[in-house]
Protein backbone atom coordinates (compact mmCIF):
# COMPACT_ATOMS: atom_id res chain seq x y z
CA UNK A 1 0.00 0.00 0.00
CA UNK A 2 2.43 2.31 1.00
CA UNK A 3 4.92 1.40 -1.71
CA UNK A 4 1.89 1.78 -4.35
CA UNK A 5 0.72 5.18 -3.33
CA UNK A 6 4.28 6.43 -2.72
CA UNK A 7 4.82 5.28 -6.85
CA UNK A 8 1.95 7.35 -7.87
CA UNK A 9 3.70 10.61 -5.93
CA UNK A 10 6.73 10.32 -7.53
CA UNK A 11 5.57 9.36 -11.08
CA UNK A 12 3.32 12.68 -11.16
CA UNK A 13 0.19 10.71 -11.16
CA UNK A 14 -0.52 11.71 -8.07
CA UNK A 15 0.56 15.85 -8.74
CA UNK A 16 1.78 18.12 -6.62
CA UNK A 17 -1.13 19.97 -5.29
CA UNK A 18 -3.54 17.19 -5.10
CA UNK A 19 -5.42 16.63 -2.61
CA UNK A 20 -6.36 12.70 -2.34
CA UNK A 21 -8.55 10.97 0.31
CA UNK A 22 -8.48 6.83 1.96
CA UNK A 23 -11.43 6.58 0.28
CA UNK A 24 -10.14 6.87 -2.94
CA UNK A 25 -6.95 5.21 -2.75
CA UNK A 26 -9.25 2.24 -0.86
CA UNK A 27 -11.66 1.94 -3.07
CA UNK A 28 -8.68 2.07 -6.30
CA UNK A 29 -7.89 -0.85 -4.90
CA UNK A 30 -10.28 -2.88 -2.75
CA UNK A 31 -8.80 -2.77 0.35
CA UNK A 32 -10.37 -1.17 4.10
CA UNK A 33 -9.26 2.39 4.67
CA UNK A 34 -6.87 1.30 7.83
CA UNK A 35 -3.54 0.01 5.35
CA UNK A 36 -4.25 3.32 3.84
CA UNK A 37 -4.27 5.26 6.76
CA UNK A 38 -0.83 3.98 8.19
CA UNK A 39 0.53 4.50 4.18
CA UNK A 40 -0.70 8.15 4.50
CA UNK A 41 0.64 8.76 7.76
CA UNK A 42 4.16 7.07 6.88
CA UNK A 43 4.41 9.26 3.97
CA UNK A 44 3.85 12.13 6.45
CA UNK A 45 6.90 11.61 7.75
CA UNK A 46 8.94 11.04 5.05
CA UNK A 47 7.58 14.93 3.20
CA UNK A 48 5.43 13.76 0.39
CA UNK A 49 2.03 14.07 2.10
CA UNK A 50 0.16 16.62 4.42
CA UNK A 51 -2.74 15.07 6.46
CA UNK A 52 -6.01 17.36 7.10
CA UNK A 53 -8.36 15.76 9.48
CA UNK A 54 -12.07 14.79 7.35
CA UNK A 55 -10.34 16.10 4.53
CA UNK A 56 -7.73 13.57 3.63
CA UNK A 57 -3.99 14.33 1.84
CA UNK A 58 -2.34 17.17 -0.04
CA UNK A 59 0.29 15.77 -2.12
CA UNK A 60 3.26 18.05 -1.49
CA UNK A 61 4.65 20.03 -4.64
CA UNK A 62 8.28 20.32 -5.20
CA UNK A 63 8.73 23.84 -3.68
CA UNK A 64 11.32 26.19 -5.86
CA UNK A 65 14.12 26.09 -2.94
CA UNK A 66 14.08 21.94 -3.22
CA UNK A 67 14.61 22.10 -7.51
CA UNK A 68 17.57 24.25 -6.40
CA UNK A 69 19.17 22.27 -3.77
CA UNK A 70 19.09 19.01 -5.57
CA UNK A 71 20.17 20.38 -8.51
CA UNK A 72 23.14 21.84 -7.15
CA UNK A 73 23.69 19.08 -5.14
CA UNK A 74 23.69 16.39 -8.09
CA UNK A 75 25.87 18.94 -10.16
CA UNK A 76 28.70 18.73 -7.73
CA UNK A 77 28.25 14.72 -7.09
CA UNK A 78 28.44 13.91 -11.10
CA UNK A 79 31.13 15.97 -11.62
CA UNK A 80 32.61 15.02 -9.01
CA UNK A 81 32.68 11.35 -10.09
CA UNK A 82 33.16 12.00 -13.23
CA UNK A 83 36.58 13.33 -11.83
CA UNK A 84 37.27 9.99 -10.58
CA UNK A 85 36.32 7.79 -13.14
CA UNK A 86 38.09 9.64 -15.60
CA UNK A 87 41.56 8.11 -14.07
CA UNK A 88 40.69 4.35 -14.86
CA UNK A 89 40.33 3.94 -18.35
CA UNK A 90 38.60 0.28 -17.80
CA UNK A 91 36.33 1.73 -15.52
CA UNK A 92 35.42 4.52 -17.70
CA UNK A 93 34.79 2.72 -21.36
CA UNK A 94 32.08 0.38 -18.74
CA UNK A 95 30.39 3.50 -17.04
CA UNK A 96 30.07 4.42 -21.40
CA UNK A 97 28.67 1.14 -22.21
CA UNK A 98 25.81 1.60 -19.26
CA UNK A 99 25.11 4.93 -20.15
CA UNK A 100 24.37 3.40 -23.77
CA UNK A 101 21.94 0.97 -22.78
CA UNK A 102 19.81 3.02 -20.41
CA UNK A 103 19.88 5.74 -23.41
CA UNK A 104 18.45 2.81 -25.30
CA UNK A 105 15.98 2.61 -22.60
CA UNK A 106 14.70 6.37 -22.30
CA UNK A 107 14.32 5.95 -26.48
CA UNK A 108 12.26 3.31 -26.12
CA UNK A 109 10.09 4.60 -23.49
CA UNK A 110 9.65 7.85 -25.12
CA UNK A 111 8.59 6.37 -28.37
CA UNK A 112 6.47 4.00 -26.21
CA UNK A 113 4.68 7.72 -24.51
CA UNK A 114 5.65 5.58 -20.84
CA UNK A 115 6.50 8.75 -19.06
CA UNK A 116 6.90 7.37 -15.55
CA UNK A 117 9.37 4.96 -17.24
CA UNK A 118 10.91 7.42 -18.45
CA UNK A 119 11.48 9.61 -15.51
CA UNK A 120 13.06 6.11 -13.92
CA UNK A 121 15.34 5.48 -16.66
CA UNK A 122 16.39 9.23 -16.93
CA UNK A 123 17.59 8.67 -12.67
CA UNK A 124 19.52 5.42 -13.73
CA UNK A 125 21.56 7.12 -16.10
CA UNK A 126 22.60 9.84 -13.82
CA UNK A 127 23.13 6.90 -10.70
CA UNK A 128 25.48 5.63 -12.79
CA UNK A 129 27.57 8.29 -13.14
CA UNK A 130 27.43 9.44 -10.04
CA UNK A 131 28.16 6.01 -8.44
CA UNK A 132 31.47 5.84 -11.30
CA UNK A 133 33.11 7.53 -8.24
CA UNK A 134 34.64 5.78 -5.59
CA UNK A 135 33.28 7.62 -2.57
CA UNK A 136 30.90 5.66 -0.59
CA UNK A 137 29.50 8.06 1.49
CA UNK A 138 28.85 10.61 -1.49
CA UNK A 139 27.48 7.62 -3.78
CA UNK A 140 25.07 7.14 -0.53
CA UNK A 141 24.08 11.16 -0.38
CA UNK A 142 23.45 10.48 -3.85
CA UNK A 143 20.99 8.09 -3.71
CA UNK A 144 19.05 9.81 -1.65
CA UNK A 145 18.18 12.27 -3.61
CA UNK A 146 17.14 9.31 -6.50
CA UNK A 147 13.39 9.76 -5.42
CA UNK A 148 13.53 13.36 -5.68
CA UNK A 149 15.49 13.67 -8.96
CA UNK A 150 12.69 10.95 -10.47
CA UNK A 151 9.57 13.03 -9.45
CA UNK A 152 10.93 16.37 -10.56
CA UNK A 153 11.67 14.56 -13.79
CA UNK A 154 8.16 12.94 -14.28
CA UNK A 155 6.56 16.55 -13.49
CA UNK A 156 9.03 18.37 -16.27
CA UNK A 157 8.17 15.59 -18.70
CA UNK A 158 4.44 16.21 -18.11
CA UNK A 159 4.51 19.46 -17.84
CA UNK A 160 6.31 20.09 -21.35
CA UNK A 161 5.91 17.92 -24.16
CA UNK A 162 9.29 18.96 -25.58
CA UNK A 163 11.14 18.30 -22.66
CA UNK A 164 11.39 14.50 -23.01
CA UNK A 165 13.11 14.83 -26.71
CA UNK A 166 15.50 17.33 -24.83
CA UNK A 167 16.49 15.25 -22.36
CA UNK A 168 17.76 12.46 -25.12
CA UNK A 169 19.49 14.79 -27.02
CA UNK A 170 20.97 16.35 -23.88
CA UNK A 171 22.11 12.42 -22.59
CA UNK A 172 23.42 11.60 -25.81
CA UNK A 173 26.47 14.82 -25.16
CA UNK A 174 26.76 13.82 -21.88
CA UNK A 175 27.21 10.63 -22.66
CA UNK A 176 30.23 11.60 -25.25
CA UNK A 177 31.42 14.04 -22.96
CA UNK A 178 31.84 11.04 -20.50
CA UNK A 179 33.51 9.02 -23.23
CA UNK A 180 36.08 11.58 -23.98
CA UNK A 181 37.03 12.58 -20.31
CA UNK A 182 36.30 16.00 -20.26
CA UNK A 183 35.21 16.89 -16.67
CA UNK A 184 34.69 20.31 -17.92
CA UNK A 185 33.07 20.48 -20.71
CA UNK A 186 30.78 17.72 -18.86
CA UNK A 187 30.57 19.99 -15.71
CA UNK A 188 29.31 22.68 -17.88
CA UNK A 189 26.77 20.87 -20.06
CA UNK A 190 25.09 18.99 -16.91
CA UNK A 191 24.24 22.48 -15.42
CA UNK A 192 22.98 23.21 -18.40
CA UNK A 193 21.14 20.23 -18.98
CA UNK A 194 19.76 20.08 -15.58
CA UNK A 195 18.58 23.75 -15.94
CA UNK A 196 16.86 22.97 -19.51
CA UNK A 197 15.25 20.21 -18.04
CA UNK A 198 13.89 21.47 -13.94
CA UNK A 199 13.47 25.00 -14.90
CA UNK A 200 13.07 25.20 -18.37
CA UNK A 201 16.50 26.95 -18.77
CA UNK A 202 14.84 30.20 -16.69
CA UNK A 203 16.81 29.13 -13.41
Amino acid sequence: MYRHVKDRVLTGDLEGGRMVSEGEIAAALTVSRTPVREAFLRLEVEGWLRLFPKRGALVVPVAPREIDEVLDARALLETHALTDVARRPHDLAALVGELDDTIAVQQKTHDDADLAAFAVADAEFHRLIAEAGRNSLLTGFYRGLRERQQRMTAESVRRRSTTAESVLAEHRILRDLVAAGDVEGFRTALVAHLDHTHRGGHG
